[in-house]
């Protein structure tokens, strides 16, 4: 079960560098094992809209959501005192350590291409790590 980045659908969403491993990696994986959590998926709304796509943004949601069986995760207030002591620990900002909380508390591998995570216990994969494992 795999927690995927906002990095990583917005590769896929914006057609960057990494589309192609992204891509691989979604057509590859049932949707019913990949998350997101509502954090990320904002995130992707703001970005989005910010970009004038509102049409990208909605066909996501269908895709994702809709026609799809991705599960959107998110953490509580209680979750708060550990979210910061990542921040702390590990000198991350606010949305990488939600990412990496979340991802703790529903035992998720985290996707990502953000190195951050390369210097912590739970660690991270790549798509291409993921798909060519």
């Amino acid at each position: 079960m795999y927690l995927v980045d906002t990095n990583v659908w917005l590769e896929r969403l914006l057609e960057q560098e990494k589309y192609e491993e992204v891509k691989r990696f979604l057509d590859s994986t049932p949707s019913d094992r990949l998350f997101i959590t509502d954090f990320a998926l904002h995130s992707i709304g703001i970005v989005l809209i910010r970009l004038k796509r509102e049409k990208a943004l909605l066909q996501f949601v269908q895709d994702a959501f809709v026609d799809g069986a991705v599960s959107l995760v998110h953490l509580l207030p209680g979750d708060l005192p550990d979210l910061l002591k990542v921040v702390s620990s590990f000198r991350m900002d606010f949305d990488d350590a939600y990412q990496y909380v979340a991802a703790s508390k529903y035992n998720l591998v985290l996707i990502s291409f953000d190195s951050d995570f390369d210097h912590t216990p739970l660690g991270k994969k790549t798509p291409s790590e993921v798909f060519d494992s």
